[in-house]
């Protein structure tokens, strides 16, 4: 019994184990020997060992199909989600390979939309450098018959003036090319004295006269137009002031003038080649002529256009003689009267600084006479640029430094002689064409004067202009000779009792011009008063 029972023992320890090693060695579990001993009666239970045994061999069955089913259901899954993503992966790589064929066609559209729209591009470049060609055309064509129609309605003018005035008309005379290049030495630099707007002017001898010969490089239509204008203006017209027209060659659109040695007005102003300065008295006689030749264009309705020192002449006297009537207009006389701005519709090809300020397409007298009012700013400041010395002039008048601005190398300026002329160069420069004055009935009724007392011979012209009253030696106020002439801030010459005595009246405006006095200062008109007494010694003769 004791060999059987520890047989028992033996084998229950060794199942023991196993199911420990099987279960993990689990120290926690007691022995099958262990459990029968501990069981009532003291023997082993053997039966109950066995319905254990069995059970666990059950439940380790139970644990080991449950484990197999869990690895076969946890395969199967496996294998359904690896047939899943396959099935994804595959629907992916054919859409991605769709897609990709559409974004590589699409890029085929693109690039072939790109070479067309480039292709347009470069198309629509041309059709609008065409259409900007075609519309320059246009444009040019329309000004050419503008300018065309505008010059046979002057000419039409003009021929009506001449027919009226048929002993003005002078012929010129006609000159071959042949003829002109032998002059001046086959166009020979040394030769050449100065230069125009479309070309340069030579000195040279034609039919033993020297002569001034003015060429036109590019015959445009404009310019063929302006050459035709110039012989036709000067051919009809007569003037101690006006340059003389020799002559023309029409072939090649070349003018030939009187030589006049001394240049341009405006190398003198410059003291071009280190010439002598103009002296004062020459510098008024140039203007009272310029003011004269002016007043004589202006009542054949004639508007010079372009007036600036260039194109005022000197002779060997220094006797001023204007040129270029390039651009000059005839005022039609009907539309003067009925337009106080009337002249023709033009664009302005004048002088920067010369050109009139209120000029919007019409030429009229008034622009003229702006232009003729910077020039006498220049007589008076020399070598100054033509561009804002209006207002240069104005700040000197209305410091009191008149002094300061005046041309340095004329050491003589007579105050009064120079004051009178810069207040009426700033009324020729006003802004508004309207305050601007007549030429003819105030600015030459200054200047003449002024003119008078520079050379007193002036009017000893014949015994019955002697028994006259010059009108420059009247008082505007009281009608009668001056005695003592006084310069007013107006710029113009009063008696001077009368003029205190408007003064004193309570009046602070200009006798002749009814617009306010800048001030009542009036300073001694010398020169005046000495040739009213030089004319009246005359008249006791």
């Amino acid at each position: 019994m004791a060999d059987d029972s520890a047989s028992v023992e033996t084998n229950s320890g060794s199942e023991s184990r196993e199911l420990q090693v099987y279960w993990g060695g689990s120290s926690q579990h007691s022995s099958p020997s262990t459990s029968l001993q501990e069981g009532g009666g003291g023997g082993p239970n053997y039966e109950l060992y066995d319905e254990l045994e069995k059970a666990m061999a059950e439940e380790d069955k139970s644990l080991r199909q449950a484990f197999e089913e869990s690895m076969r259901r946890r395969e199967a899954l496996k294998d359904a989600i690896d047939a899943v993503r396959m099935r994804e992966r595959k629907d992916f790589e054919e859409a991605l390979a769709r897609k990709a064929k559409e974004v590589e066609n699409m890029s085929q559209q693109v690039d072939k939309i790109a070479i067309d729209l480039c292709v347009a591009l470069d198309e629509k470049s041309s059709l609008q450098m065409e259409i900007e060609k075609s519309n320059q055309m246009v444009q040019e064509s329309e000004q050419n018959m503008l300018s065309v129609v505008e010059q046979l309605e002057n000419y039409k003018i003009e021929q009506d003036d001449l027919q009226e005035q048929p002993s003005n008309t002078i012929t010129p005379l006609y000159f071959s090319l042949h003829e002109i290049e032998r002059a001046i030495g086959n166009f020979d630099p040394s030769m050449k004295i100065g230069q125009g707007v479309y070309g340069p002017v030579y000195r040279g001898f034609l039919r033993h006269t020297q002569v001034a010969i003015k060429t036109l490089i590019s015959q445009s239509m404009q310019g063929r137009s302006e050459f035709q204008q110039e012989v036709h203006i000067l051919s009809k017209l007569r003037h101690p002031n006006l340059v003389t027209l020799i002559g023309s060659c029409p072939d090649a659109c070349i003018i030939v003038y009187e030589y006049l040695p001394n240049g341009s007005l405006e190398d003198r102003l410059s003291c071009r080649d280190n010439s002598t300065p103009l002296s004062w008295k020459t510098r008024i006689r140039i203007a009272a002529e310029l003011c004269s030749v002016l007043i004589f264009l202006h009542s054949d309705s004639i508007v010079h256009g372009d007036l600036k020192p260039d194109n005022i002449l000197l002779d060997a006297n220094y006797v001023c003689k204007l040129s270029d009537f390039g651009i000059c207009r005839v005022v039609n006389r009907n539309e003067e009267s009925s337009n106080s701005r009337g002249g023709c519709v033009t664009v302005s090809r004048g002088t920067f600084g010369y050109i009139d300020p209120d000029f919007a397409g019409e030429l009229t007298p008034k622009s003229d006479v702006y232009s003729f009012g910077v020039i006498l700013l220049r007589l008076l400041t020399g070598n100054k640029p033509a561009v804002g010395l209006p207002a240069e002039m104005q700040k000197a008048l209305g410091d009191e430094r008149l002094i300061d601005i005046l041309d340095p190398t004329v050491e003589d300026w007579p105050f009064v002689q120079a004051q009178q002329l810069a207040y009426l160069a700033m009324r020729c420069c006003e802004r508004n064409p309207m305050r601007r004055p007549d030429l003819a009935s105030e600015v030459w009724r200054l200047l003449e004067p002024m003119r008078a007392s520079c050379d007193i011979s002036s009017f000893q012209v014949s015994s019955e202009e002697n028994r006259q009253t010059p009108p420059y030696f009247i008082c505007p106020i009281v009608q009668d000779i001056m005695q003592d002439p006084h310069v007013a801030a107006d710029g113009y010459t009063y008696e001077l009792e009368a003029l205190r005595g408007w003064l004193d009246g309570g009046h602070n405006t200009s006798p002749m011009t009814n617009l306010e006095l800048p001030h009542c200062n009036v300073v001694p008109n010398r020169a005046l008063r000495s040739a009213i007494q030089e004319w009246q010694q005359l008249q006791q003769r």
